[in-house]
Parts: structure tokens; C-alpha cells; sequence
């Protein structure tokens, strides 16, 4: 993780279930006489996110209703820590979160942690409405605004504005194709894992969450053809990139752009995923 990343270490949930007391119905003593939850359970997730928001970074009235995706706090906080390195000593920076989802997690965290201001869009009317009540309850509404996004075969048309200017956009792209990969990944998750074959994804997750047509590769693709026409008015083109054999078409056509790209690795325990950074203005 990020030297700045402070989940580097194992939860104490003794110290999170004293800031919230809800937590403590999911929490049960395993085989090694640790502390843990069910990862496997839905609102067990939910509810540590809670608690990790409300006591390392003050966020306490943060919300989802059930099937919505449910975010690992501690790979998020990492993206938002790279994205500050990216930006080095500038602090006064304005971002843009593509697709925000209900959770409102990124703008809530780069408000938190290091006081920008962002733009969610989302394409959702009712994932725009929730994302709206976690800014609000938060307290950082006035930091946070969150753009309906009227029409899905555009990223940033339409949400960003002439003259408008930012300093970096950010995505957390659809993983999968169509919901029958999103479920038959989920099958082969929970055999590894020895669960039932009908355990949901304790993750959640609505379909423009999870899925579109052409899933990661093409969303991303789109995304990197789309940016051409605002590179004037951002800073750092950045995404999350969870399958490494995506980069090769992806930096492809980066070079015919002429864009200037990077990719920076993360890991989370077993979990690896990458940034791609470009821009049309300066090498990194």
C-alpha cells in the first residue's frame, strides 16, 4: 500500500467498534482467537466501512441501500494518496470522479484528507440522489458537487463545462462485459472460498456499476478517445486498470493520441490493480 495509506496494518476492532457500536453484531472471535467479520457478508462489509470512515477520517453519517457497491476503503484511500503524489506540492486541487456511484467514496475522501474540491458525475439518477445525501450528511457538500450525467455514451460531455478546468479526473471503470460474466466470476470467488454457488457478491454492486457492453477495456478505451477533446481543461487523465492485459491496447492507443502516459502498480494484499495516468501536455 501507500506509505501514506494508514490501513496498512490489521483492523483493531476494539477501537472501531468503540466508535461505532453497531459494528460489534458482525464481529466474532475465528480459529486464531482474532477479531475479524464475515467478509462474505454484505452488511458486515458495509458496516466496517462505516466504522473506518467515522474514525480515520470523520466521516460518521455515510450510507448505501443494499445491492449498491459496497468500496474497500483501504484501496480507495490508496488511489486518492497516488493522485496527491501526481499532483506533488499543489494544493488547491479540483477533481473529477467519473462514474461516483451511490457511495460517493472518492469525493468524500479527497475532501476528507486533503481538502479538494470534486466533481462526481454518475449516469444514475438515483445513485446521483444517494451520493448527494453522503455528501450532504457529511458535512462536505460544499466541496463536493454531483452531475447527472443525461447522456451514457459520454464520460466528461456534458459534465465539464466550457472553461472549466481540472486538475485531474479519476475512474473506478465497470469490470465486467455483461452481468452473466459479473456472475459466473462471482461462482468461481465463492468455490475458491468454499461458500455457496448463490452467495452474493459481498461487495454489491448495481449493473452500471459492475457491467457495461464491452466491460473494462472498451469503457477505458472510450474514455481515452473522449479526453482528446477536453485536454485543454484537465490536468492528469487517470483509471483504475484491474486486469493487467488490458494495458498493451490501452498504451496503444495512447501513442497514436500522442499522449503522455504512466501506470502506477497498487496492491492490497493479494489484490493488484494499476493506475494509467496520460495528459496531452508534458512527459511524465
Amino acid at each position: 500500500m501507500h506509505p501514506k495509506n494508514q490501513h496498512t496494518t490489521s483492523y483493531d476492532f476494539d477501537q472501531l467498534q468503540a466508535c461505532t457500536p453497531a459494528l460489534s453484531e458482525y464481529v466474532f472471535v475465528n480459529e486464531h482467537q482474532t477479531k475479524t467479520i464475515d467478509f462474505s457478508n454484505a452488511e458486515a462489509v458495509k458496516a466496517l466501512n462505516k466504522a473506518l470512515l467515522a474514525h480515520f477520517y470523520q466521516i460518521k453519517h455515510w450510507d448505501l441501500p443494499k445491492g449498491y457497491l459496497c468500496p474497500p476503503i483501504p484501496s480507495r484511500v490508496d488511489y486518492i494518496h497516488y493522485i496527491a503524489d501526481l499532483m506533488g506540492s499543489k494544493k488547491s486541487c479540483r477533481g473529477l470522479d467519473v462514474g461516483v456511484g451511490a457511495n460517493c467514496i472518492y469525493p468524500l475522501l479527497a475532501t476528507h484528507i486533503y481538502k479538494w474540491s470534486m466533481v462526481g458525475a454518475d449516469i444514475s439518477e438515483v445513485s446521483v440522489a444517494i451520493a448527494r445525501q453522503n455528501a450532504s450528511k457529511s458535512q462536505a457538500d460544499s466541496d463536493i458537487d454531483i452531475r447527472l450525467q443525461t447522456n451514457p455514451a459520454y464520460l466528461f460531455e456534458g459534465i465539464i463545462n466550457p472553461g472549466e478546468y481540472f486538475d485531474f479526473t479519476m475512474c473506478n471503470p465497470p469490470f465486467f462485459g455483461s452481468e452473466e460474466e459479473a456472475k459466473k466470476v462471482n461462482r468461481q470467488k465463492n468455490k475458491r472460498l468454499h461458500l455457496g454457488k448463490d452467495t452474493k457478491r459481498n461487495f454489491g454492486g448495481i449493473s452500471n456499476e459492475l457491467w457495461c457492453n464491452g466491460g473494462e477495456a472498451l469503457f477505458v478505451k472510450r474514455m481515452i478517445k473522449q479526453s482528446v477533446a477536453f485536454k485543454k481543461q484537465v490536468g492528469h487523465f487517470t483509471t483504475l486498470i484491474s486486469k493487467n492485459e488490458h494495458l498493451p491496447k490501452l498504451t496503444k492507443q495512447l501513442n497514436k493520441l500522442d499522449a503522455f502516459h504512466t501506470i502506477v502498480n497498487m496492491e492490497q494484499g493479494n489484490k493488484k490493480s494499476r493506475i494509467l495516468i496520460w495528459n496531452f501536455n508534458a512527459s511524465y
